[in-house]
């Protein structure tokens, strides 16, 4: 979803708790990994993976220069012969400790050893945060969570997308807000004619 799509949805929304609820969201999930120089781990559940919310996440920390919210994506299954980026495995959990940010992704029910090692590595000290549908043991599980609950006006890839632009948006270095509304606007003009990214 490109930024004119977003300021779209961000119009249609306008006045509605999921646009104060994704930017709140996207503070807390950039408050926690800027501090600690990123360390930021997103996981789904079996059935799901966010690896478009992993692609969107890299975009906006190159595009606002907020390099901490690149995630690293932590796979349920690590094929042979893929790249470095995607064959992280669930084993990654396990050194998650203090510093570590660790969001789930949480569509439908995790398993309970998915569970489990999210229990370690908050024990461990790592910050959990869960973009979910409700369910009660991730709700227990985390620091921060925002509900997308069945039936809801909005989907939870709605809310992936104006979550990691809020957080690319709330992150601007100071230098680039002084910039001339000249090069804001080329960069602007740039972004928006860019190719698209290729998909993972």
């Amino acid at each position: 979803m490109d930024a004119v799509r977003v300021a779209l949805l961000r119009e249609v929304l306008a006045g509605t708790e999921w646009l104060r609820g994704t930017r709140r969201f996207a503070g807390v999930l950039r408050g926690s990994v800027v501090p600690n120089g990123g360390g930021l781990l997103l996981v789904g559940t079996e059935a799901y993976e966010p690896w478009h919310l992993a692609a969107h996440l890299t975009d906006e920390a190159a595009w606002s220069g907020v390099p901490e919210l690149t995630p690293t994506l932590v796979r349920h299954r690590v094929e042979p012969g893929r790249g470095p980026h995607l064959s992280v495995g669930l084993g990654r959990l396990e050194a998650a400790g203090r510093g570590a940010t660790l969001l789930v992704v949480a569509p439908d029910r995790p398993d309970g050893g998915l569970l489990e090692r999210v229990h370690d590595a908050r024990r461990a000290g790592a910050r959990v945060l869960a973009l979910d549908a409700g369910d009660p043991e991730v709700r227990d599980l985390v620091h921060e969570s925002l509900t997308v609950p069945p039936g809801a006006e909005v989907d939870l890839d709605t809310v992936q997308h104006l979550v990691s632009a809020a957080a690319g948006e709330n992150g601007v270095p100071a230098q680039r807000a002084r910039r001339g509304l000249r090069d804001r606007l080329s960069h602007l003009a740039d972004h928006l004619t860019a190719p698209p990214r290729p998909r993972w």
